[in-house]
């Protein structure tokens, strides 16, 4: 993969997410795929309907009937769902 050095994204993240991944929200598919490539966390599309109504899963906004995932907020309920480093089994 080659990126442009005159590439806003060049260096980021967010350079090496398929486009459809880069929208500000993202449907229920979409945001498994990012929680995946972007977090590493597998969570079906699915789950994160299931989550949706039982609570636990990360934030979203609805448009008609469609669930939208806003990047930001999966970004933060990655990060809180994965915890802090740890250096061992026993912490």
């Amino acid at each position: 993969m080659t990126i442009e050095l005159n590439n806003p994204l060049a260096g980021t993240q967010e350079a090496y997410l398929p486009p459809a991944l880069r929208r500000p929200r993202l449907r229920r598919d979409a945001a498994s795929q990012y929680l995946e490539l972007a977090h590493g966390i597998t969570m079906a599309p699915s789950t994160l309907a299931s989550l949706a109504t039982r609570g636990g899963g990360p934030p979203f906004q609805k448009v008609n009937r469609t669930p939208l995932y806003p990047r930001a907020s999966l970004d933060a309920w990655a990060t809180e769902k994965l915890g802090p480093l740890r250096d061992s089994t026993s912490e």
